[in-house]
């Protein structure tokens, strides 16, 4: 016979996975990318582009600036044309993953300006060109620091799916507002946050171990 307050957060906390995983997912393949372009067109960078510099890093820190709640509800109409509804699941997973990618765009962009420039003088020196640099040179050295990022934008995400649960997006914390908070049944709401930092301390702890793994350093 099953249990109901079991179900219950067994429910909340697949639909929570599923926001922040595919919302990570997507933060990751987009703001690498960003970052990398942010990094070549910098001011003295690979290819020193400095206007598109300056409008990707106007529109990067337009986006980070934004209060996320603010974010959720300005972006109703493109996650209505995207998915087809602003209730539910995978309606959150839409601003999730745009407040998600200028967020760790910009972590990234630290982690490769982190990496030595004596490296990539010593590449172009032996004739590599400017992606080759980007893929063999920036990219690996930078690994740890942007897999310490990685974790800490995938634990900013579980914060913030918390949040979209007060709009209907389902998850650990539409389960704390409804149950925990509405009904004043204080068991779930403890169990809520028990759970979320128990998922917080296994994210950090895995992303400590993996970066501890690449960096070639330690």
């Amino acid at each position: 016979m099953s249990n109901p307050i079991l179900d219950l957060f067994l429910e909340a906390a697949w639909q929570t996975f599923a926001m922040v995983g595919i919302s990570s997912l997507i933060a990751l393949l987009a703001g690498v990318p960003l970052a990398v372009i942010l990094v070549i067109t910098a001011p003295g960078g690979l290819w020193e582009q400095r206007v598109v510099n300056r409008v990707l890093g106007a529109v990067i820190n337009g986006f980070r600036s934004t209060p996320f709640i603010i974010l959720l509800v300005a972006l109703l109409p493109i996650t209505r044309l995207i998915v087809g509804t602003t209730i539910g699941t995978a309606a959150a997973i839409v601003p999730l993953a745009i407040a998600a990618t200028p967020f760790f765009a910009r972590v990234a962009e630290v982690s490769l300006r982190e990496v030595d420039k004596g490296l990539i003088e010593a590449a172009q020196a032996m004739g590599a060109r400017k992606a080759e640099i980007v893929w063999h040179v920036l990219l690996p050295e930078a690994l740890p620091s942007l897999i310490a990022g990685f974790t800490l934008t995938i634990i900013t995400l579980i914060g913030a799916s918390a949040m979209a649960g007060a709009v209907g997006a389902g998850g650990l914390g539409d389960l704390a507002i409804r149950y925990g908070y509405q009904r004043f049944e204080t068991d779930i709401m403890l169990g809520v946050i028990a759970v979320l930092i128990a998922l917080v301390a296994l994210v950090q702890r895995t992303g400590d171990r993996l970066a501890a793994r690449v960096n070639k350093r330690a």
